[in-house]
């Protein structure tokens, strides 16, 4: 029955949708601080495993890359 009130009266039901969406917008200004759900800032972790590679030596052979690349 409320569906079919609708369908014979879509402009309305734009009306409806409209006040809504912007009754959404403003309550979002309203919502204080404490209400958002904690998020975790994005993280990403990278290793790399090369056998037979002392640390120092793979530091510097991929940093000495990096700084050709920032002279050009």
């Amino acid at each position: 029955m409320l569906s079919r009130f609708f369908l014979e009266r879509p402009v309305f039901a734009w009306v409806i949708a409209i006040i809504l969406m912007v009754a959404g917008c403003l309550a979002i200004y309203t919502l204080p601080v404490s209400q958002y759900p904690p998020i975790a800032p994005p993280s990403i972790a990278i290793s790399a495993f090369y056998p037979g590679l002392c640390g120092d030596g793979g530091e510097q052979r991929h940093t000495d890359h990096r700084a050709e690349d920032d002279r050009l």
